[in-house]
């Protein structure tokens, strides 16, 4: 499993980036959201 991880990175690390900055978008807005009635 980690040799297919390694490859995958080796051959797309732009797209993996990509992917992470997406998951962090998606959990920042979550928290945000979560927050949101207790701003109001």
């Amino acid at each position: 499993m980690i040799e297919q991880i390694r490859n995958t990175f080796q051959h797309s690390p732009t797209t993996l980036l990509q992917d992470a900055v997406g998951a962090a978008a998606l959990i920042v807005m979550l928290v945000v959201a979560l927050h949101m009635p207790a701003l109001v």
